[in-house]
């Protein structure tokens, strides 16, 4: 998908949810803290600031599209191999001099 279809369909995407809600774009806008031209750029899929499409977000209450973008910390195999051979396997006794 190009940059300009990928931007049309999150414009498609805001404006659908925005008529779920029955939301106007001036009270979209105004709730989103983002002037109404603004809005109507992002619905007819044209460049936005990310701020903005998280403030549209935001009051659509959609915040959770973006947990797509979190980011899972995995250990590889080999790494909990190594961890497991640097841990002690018996206690010694301490020494005394």
């Amino acid at each position: 998908m190009s940059d300009k279809a990928l931007s049309e369909h999150i414009g498609a995407f805001v404006k659908h949810h925005r008529m779920l809600q029955n939301k106007t774009q001036e009270e979209l806008s105004r709730a989103a803290g983002i002037s109404r031209s603004t809005l109507s750029i992002l619905e007819r899929g044209e460049t936005v600031t990310v701020s903005t499409l998280i403030q549209v977000l935001r009051m659509l209450n959609l915040l959770y599209v973006l947990d797509a973008f979190t980011v899972i910390k995995t250990i590889s195999p080999m790494a909990i191999v190594q961890e497991a051979k640097a841990q002690r396997l018996r206690a010694r006794s301490k020494k005394t001099i």
